[in-house]
């Protein structure tokens, strides 16, 4: 998977310029590592990166050179599933601040979810009451697990706004997607523009300032193959700010998932971590929900009005 592939060097995803970047990490990359789980959705960490820069104005991390989007698409595309549970506790988590949120949005006539996965966040769409409930996702496994009433709601593929008509939704929401996508702003632009007067985008990724990726430095999950940009509160308040949002909140986010999964992300040897994952699963205690400030932002913004 990517053997071999052209690599292609990129700017800044906020600014867009690379003028003020300096290099803080060489690339540690072995692709005869990268299995089908490689761009997967909470996979077992492999602690391999690009080269990282950082860009000093505006506080984002990201990688470069990297393989290009047509080299990328397939591996998503092709990407094996095994993480339903984790995520509907995820879903649950990411439901729970949308329903604190619910205030700011102008009503519930539309959402879309971009990088939905198996559509358990459009459960929690449809729960709270939205109408209109659409999800996209690049990935063919995890659509095929998700739930029969479900299914259908989700579009298979790349995000592309052109498939939407403007002003159609009154949220945007993305998880854990940002990271990963080749220009993160540009996605952040056309939600905007699908958003209708006083909707919001709510987003949920990294924090590169956070106190676990400070104390594990590389041997956070965080660093990872598929990463290729990461935030901090003032980097994300910044992109979704120059993509035209107003009234960006940027708040931590306390994860609750299994214990077992906590193990999985955990810093250890894989022969002891793959022994104590099974071992986990096995028992009562290793599915006991843990809920942990794992190193998660949420974020949302207001599309800008007019003038």
């Amino acid at each position: 998977m990517m053997h071999g592939a052209t690599l292609v060097e990129r700017s800044c995803p906020v600014c867009g310029s690379s003028a003020d970047s300096r290099v803080v990490a060489e690339a540690q990359v072995d692709s005869a590592r990268l299995d089908a789980f490689a761009f997967s959705s909470r996979k077992t960490p492999e602690y391999m990166h690009h080269r990282l820069l950082v860009c000093a104005p505006c506080d984002c991390l990201y990688a470069s050179p990297t393989p290009p989007p047509e080299t990328t698409a397939p591996a998503y595309q092709d990407a094996s599933f095994d993480s339903q549970v984790e995520s509907h506790y995820a879903a649950r988590t990411y439901g729970k601040l949308l329903a604190r949120l619910g205030a700011r949005l102008p009503d519930r006539a539309g959402a879309l979810d971009v990088g939905t996965g198996d559509g358990a966040f459009l459960e929690q769409l449809l729960s709270l009451g939205f109408k209109d409930v659409v999800g996209v996702e690049p990935s063919s496994a995890p659509i095929a697990v998700a739930r029969e009433e479900i299914r259908p709601l989700i579009q298979h593929g790349e995000f592309d706004a052109k498939r939407f008509e403007p002003g159609r939704f009154s949220l945007v929401t993305c998880f854990q997607t940002l990271e990963h996508l080749h220009e993160p702003r540009a996605m952040c632009e056309a939600a905007s523009r699908l958003l209708r007067p006083g909707g919001a985008l709510f987003v949920v990724c990294h924090n590169r300032r956070a106190l676990s990726a400070r104390l594990l430095g590389m041997k956070s999950p965080i660093f990872d193959i598929e990463h290729l940009q990461l935030f901090s509160p003032g980097s994300l308040t910044r992109l979704l700010e120059r993509s035209g949002f107003e009234g960006v909140e940027v708040r931590p986010v306390w994860n609750s998932y299994p214990l077992h999964y906590w193990t999985k992300l955990a810093p250890i040897p894989g022969t002891l971590k793959r022994f104590t994952v099974a071992t986990a699963k096995k028992t009562g205690f290793g599915h006991l929900p843990i809920a942990l400030p794992a190193g998660n932002i949420a974020a949302v913004a207001t599309k800008r009005r007019a003038g």
